[in-house]
């Protein structure tokens, strides 16, 4: 049986719903209906009707795995990708199966999805807010008063915020994020979760816990109950290191060694952050190992460096959210000389926007900048593979995601090179990179289905999910400013 053209077969199927739903007898409009189901089970697209998929021809894959291309980034050019149901079966040259759905990459380049890392996605309710504020005065302004029970989020406005949230990252080929939840309520928390499960996204969610022992159960439930029944799910606990909240941090690594996952702080963020003495504060809460992420990571000495690649500590590094909210730029040649491990975010409300193109040219100009070296670590290629790599490793999923090696996850995209910002080809890996945006991701797969087609999102109306959204903002501005 020859290989299923999926593009030709559902454009037909478009035209001859089209052709029936503006006629107006009953009969017709039962079929028109049919039709309807038709084209949206192309939309949701792929392996549902064959567990295959050949992606043909790309122009340029890159593998980011050396054993199956050339070079650190694992190069194939003109070349084909299987799908096998949430595999990558093959990757190669002339690749050949039978009854699988084929996906044209002519002139495309394919590459594993993006790891966001750090993430708050409730935080497109509050885009904008406190624009002109440091980290300090952000929080004080549009963070810690929803923490007041009288103007917290609902479940839906939560559902609301995150969903749209997830949009934005599938829209910019995120595969994998990180979502570090306030959990202001148990309410919010399982809005949080039920949009991230609804998104298709693979994710982690975070649950920023405290030392009540209500906290402590809800955490407990929530993982067994929410997360480990989800393939796509996973989980780790969330606190703050500062003296403060020293007996909330000493309980969360307690917790966090108990259900054997990271625990995941937020790390000398901004520079009134060293009065909380966070180091002494992690060793008294044994916390400091390869389990503990720390966000951000950037007012470090020397001997904290040190300390951080001693006991294998990893780093989310999130310079779009740094620069707006004049956090100062991470010290990231001295973390790689040390060998500590460090992956990108996107961080939320405070990047305002879900573009890792962006966030990779940040993070590689903000070192040249204060540098003054074009050389410097981390180069072009270095910050191309921080982005799915570098995360993956981290978060100790690279045995799973990551690379477009044959038996991992089938979470990859397509770019589109063809477009205005893009043109023409010249060196496509440095492009990706300082040429990059959103527009040119024209297809996401997450366990090998695709989520966005042909530069559309797809098994969602955006439109209704920005409404519900819009509503939460208008909400919480009010009660924000009054």
């Amino acid at each position: 049986m020859q290989a299923v053209n999926l593009d030709s077969s559902c454009k037909r199927l478009e035209r001859i719903e089209i052709m029936f739903r503006y006629q107006h007898c009953h009969s017709v409009v039962v079929v028109s209906l049919i039709l309807s189901v038709l084209v949206g089970s192309c939309n949701t697209l792929t392996p549902q009707v064959s567990s295959k998929v050949l992606i043909r021809g790309a122009a340029l894959i890159i593998t980011m795995d050396s054993q199956v291309g050339t070079g650190e980034l694992g190069v194939i050019e003109h070349a084909d990708i299987l799908l096998d149901r949430d595999k990558i079966a093959k990757v190669g040259k002339n690749l050949q199966a039978s009854s699988a759905h084929v996906v044209d990459a002519t002139g495309k380049i394919v590459m594993p999805g993006f790891v966001d890392g750090h993430n708050h996605l409730w935080q497109s309710l509050i885009r904008g807010c406190g624009a002109d504020k440091n980290l300090i005065g952000w929080l004080d302004t549009c963070v810690f008063p929803l923490f007041n029970p009288d103007i917290a989020l609902t479940e839906t406005e939560a559902y609301a915020g995150v969903r749209l949230s997830t949009l934005d990252l599938i829209n910019t080929g995120v595969t994998t994020t990180v979502d570090w939840s306030h959990a202001f309520t148990p309410q919010f928390v399982r809005g949080n979760i039920r949009a991230l499960g609804d998104s298709g996204l693979r994710f982690v969610f975070a649950y920023l816990g405290t030392a009540d022992p209500a906290s402590i159960a809800d955490i407990k439930l929530v993982k067994q109950t929410l997360i480990d029944p989800n393939p796509r799910a996973a989980f780790q606990v969330a606190s703050h290191p500062s003296e403060s909240l020293q007996a909330d941090l000493t309980a969360m690594s307690n917790l966090a060694k108990e259900l054997g996952v990271k625990l995941h702080v937020h790390l000398l963020e901004n520079i009134a952050q060293r009065e909380d003495k966070v180091f002494s504060v992690l060793r008294d809460a044994n916390a400091l190992g390869s389990d503990l992420l720390g966000a951000h990571g950037i007012h470090l000495t020397d001997q904290e460096i040190n300390t951080l690649a001693e006991h294998d500590v990893r780093i989310l590094h999130n310079p779009l959210s740094n620069m707006r909210l004049a956090s100062e730029v991470i010290r990231l040649p001295e973390l790689k000389q040390a060998g500590v491990q460090v992956g990108l975010g996107i961080d939320g409300g405070t990047n305002d926007a879900s573009d890792m193109f962006n966030d990779m040219r940040a993070a590689l100009g903000l070192q040249r900048a204060i540098s003054l070296q074009p050389g410097i670590f981390h180069r072009v290629a270095d910050v191309l593979r921080m982005a799915p790599v570098d995360g993956a490793k981290l978060l100790d999923m690279f045995d799973r995601i990551g690379s477009l090696t044959p038996g991992k996850k089938a979470d990859l995209i397509i770019i589109n090179p063809g477009k205005v910002n893009f043109a023409p080809s010249f060196e496509w890996a440095n492009q990706i990179v300082f040429n990059g945006q959103p527009v040119n991701v024209e297809w996401v797969f997450i366990d090998g289905k695709a989520l966005k087609r042909k530069g559309e999102l797809v098994g969602v109306n955006a439109e209704t999910v920005m409404e519900a959204a819009h509503k939460a903002a208008s909400r919480i501005r009010h009660d924000l400013l009054h």
